[in-house]
């Protein structure tokens, strides 16, 4: 049956193959059909061994995670685990596809191994804020030693079969029919004349880290040093380390101890909660699912500077012949430049090989000339931020491109629907919103205009996960749905300043909320000129940032900003010279400076914009709450923890959020802390944020 498992015997080898599609989750159904078929196939005398596999594409995705958070049912997954390691009779476990969280610890109680070539093992329960709570770290230990163990269990990241069999972690790979060579090898362990010894009772690869731990701590230490407070990762060495010095039983139970804990922890509600939100991100509204994406063969990026190359580079990467265009072979020689100190700089790390750096810059190439960009499927436009010029690009782009090719404006705030109109074609029109440095930052914002067809937004979806992206599609208004909140987050940040704050107190508050860095030393690494350029064309002014530009100081890129960077980018140290200044600004605008904590700074910079995101809702900017989030953790570095800034809204009270905005509404005066309409209905009823938009609907 669908949802549990398939029994056969065939020559003395019972196969039981896993069958709940799409990702054989290991739900109650599966692990008591798992645990049945074992039963069965010990007790029958006609079979020696035992393979088990997956049905469909997949050996097993692993655990059935909407059963988390649920009352447990027996039989467990370590039952399962238990009952295949504890089996009289040899079990192989045949891998293809993947065998990820629960599925590779299903295998990992198993007595051999095998993979189709092109199969891929992982255990990814820490992006969920989990450790493997089913002997996962335990186990691998135990087969390829705890430091290996660490480099798949504390990243969670894909291992491939190759690689698998390298480790250890596989015995052999098959090239062919991968349940014939499972059972060839199935009959080659049952036919030796020892038993096989199950992964509990070996020591022998954990003997050389006890006589050495130092290594094993110094290997911990390196691969936990970017979990930017994570839970997680730490807990991860913590059960890895317990394969050392304390019994397996006992190891096992604490291990399960610490899954359940993490799993009932907020982290891992927020984590949880963004693994859903990505999947969901990629429902439209109003675009049916047969909708056909249209064919992307090859692009064309108009501008070779920082973003266009990043955004060249983002599509090479993913296999898509890329043409840049410039304005003169100089700007050409620039930022190709650029890019091959970006590849250089790759092979150095061994992030990729010589071979595939010279596939991707063999993938670029660069004219002057919009005729030599007439026959690409999608070009995207990353030229200056300023209206006017974007208008000339699209009028040009209108009269080269061929019939159905996509034209796509990387604005990071400028509407799109106007830029549309410049063309005889605004349907083939959308904003596709990369974030720098375009080539590592995952986030893509997805612009829908009012013309653009619904066959263009499948397609840029499609493409987005295709070049390693989080794509999210959000309507048009001034800064879309991440620097429209982002401006609102920034409103206050001056005025703080000029009240009492210094900029090491505003980060502070920052970093310990969990952001990577705070406010305005995230602003000396875009460099101040990007705002100041912004505020002059909006007809804006920003007190000290503006007098910080006049004075040259542009952030990291000019050595000084907020902060001093003479002793390099990464060394960022507070300046007297800054201090001055806001005090004298203070002084020239009659302001009296006092203290301000860090409670006051959050509910300053943080909760309007969380006000804001409320707003982008009710106008339908943005589809669901879980969207704003995907954006702001993948393009914002929002605290992963905290799932968001809408999530953890929800988590930290929407009625004490209205409760403080009103508050500073009603000191202040700034619109920016109204609370929305949509806040403060969610707030009074005690509902979540999608339930109270779904009763309500979007405001007129």
């Amino acid at each position: 049956m669908a949802g549990e498992a398939r029994y056969a015997v065939d020559d003395g080898i019972a196969v039981v193959t896993i069958d709940n599609p799409p990702v054989n989750a290991l739900g109650f159904a599966v692990r008591q059909a798992i645990i049945d078929a074992m039963d069965r196939a010990e007790a029958d005398s006609n079979v020696m061994a035992v393979v088990l596999t997956g049905g469909g594409r997949t050996f097993s995705g692993g655990a059935d995670i909407t059963e988390f958070g649920k009352p447990p049912r027996k039989p467990s997954l370590p039952d399962v685990n238990r009952r295949c390691e504890t089996m009289k009779k040899p079990v192989v476990a045949a891998i293809h596809g993947f065998a990820f969280g629960g599925g590779l610890e299903v295998s990992l109680s198993c007595h051999g191994r095998i993979a189709s070539a092109d199969a891929k093992i992982a255990l990814p329960e820490v992006k969920l804020g989990l450790i493997p709570g089913a002997g996962g770290t335990q186990r691998l230990p135990r087969l390829i030693g705890p430091e290996a163990a660490l480099d798949v269990i504390v990243p969670g990241n894909p291992v491939t079969a190759e690689k698998a069999l390298e480790m250890g972690i596989i015995d052999r790979t098959a090239e062919g029919d991968l349940l014939a060579a499972a059972k060839d090898h199935a009959r080659d362990i049952a036919s030796q004349a020892n038993p096989p010894v199950a992964l509990r009772d070996r020591e022998d690869m954990l003997e050389a880290t006890r006589q050495n731990p130092s290594s094993f701590e110094a290997h911990a230490a390196a691969l936990t040093r970017k979990a930017h407070g994570l839970e997680a990762p730490h807990a991860c060495v913590r059960a890895v380390r317990m394969a050392l010095d304390t019994p397996f039983d006992e190891a096992l139970a604490k291990e399960r101890e610490m899954f359940i804990e993490l799993m009932h922890g907020d982290q891992s509600k927020a984590q949880r909660h963004l693994f859903f939100a990505e999947r969901e991100a990629g429902k439209v509204p109003g675009i049916p699912s047969d909708v056909t994406p249209r064919e992307i063969r090859k692009a064309a990026v108009i501008g070779g500077g920082t973003m266009g190359g990043g955004i060249a580079m983002s599509l090479v990467n993913g296999g898509i012949p890329v043409t840049i265009l410039e304005m003169s072979e100089e700007a050409i020689e620039r930022g190709l430049g650029v890019i091959r100190r970006n590849y250089e700089t790759s092979v150095k790390r061994g992030s990729i090989t010589q071979e595939e750096c010279d596939l991707r810059l063999s993938r670029l190439a660069t004219t002057t000339l919009y005729e030599d960009i007439a026959d690409a499927d999608l070009v995207i436009e990353a030229v200056f931020e300023e209206m006017a010029v974007k208008k000339e690009v699209f009028a040009r782009l209108d009269a080269v491109m061929k019939p159905g090719a996509i034209m796509a404006t990387n604005t990071s705030y400028l509407d799109v629907d106007e830029i549309a109109q410049m063309t005889a074609r605004p349907s083939d029109v959308l904003g596709m919103h990369f974030f720098s440095p375009a080539n590592v930052m995952k986030l893509l914002e997805i612009v829908r205009g009012k013309e653009s067809a619904p066959d263009i937004i499948v397609t840029a979806l499609k493409l987005g996960k295709r070049i390693g992206k989080v794509p999210v599609v959000v309507g048009v208004c001034h800064g879309f749905v991440g620097n429209r909140m982002l401006s609102a987050r920034m409103e206050e940040t001056e005025d703080l300043l000029l009240e009492g704050a210094t900029p090491v107190e505003v980060d502070k508050a920052f970093t310990d909320f969990g952001f990577l860095l705070g406010h305005f030393g995230m602003a000396d690494l875009a460099g101040l000129d990007i705002g100041w350029r912004t505020r002059k064309a909006l007809g804006k002014t920003a007190a000290i940032a503006d007098a910080l530009c006049e004075a040259g100081r542009l952030g990291q890129k000019t050595g000084k900003g907020f902060y001093n960077y003479e002793d390099g980018p990464r060394d960022g140290k507070p300046d007297p010279w800054v201090d001055t200044l806001i005090e004298e600004k203070a002084r020239e605008l009659g302001i009296n400076r006092r203290a301000i904590d860090a409670t006051e700074i959050i509910e300053r910079t943080v909760y309007p914009m969380i006000n804001e995101g409320a707003r982008i809702l009710e106008e339908g900017i943005a589809t669901r709450p879980s969207d704003i989030d995907i954006v702001w953790v993948y393009g914002y570095a929002f605290p992963v923890g905290k799932g968001g800034p809408m999530h953890w809204a929800e988590q930290a009270g929407l009625k004490h959020i209205v409760e403080r905005l009103e508050y500073w509404h009603g000191r202040t005066g700034k619109a920016v802390f109204a609370p929305s309409d949509l806040l403060r209905r969610a707030a009074e009823s005690g509902s979540s944020l999608s339930e109270t938009l779904s009763a309500g609907g979007k405001a007129a």
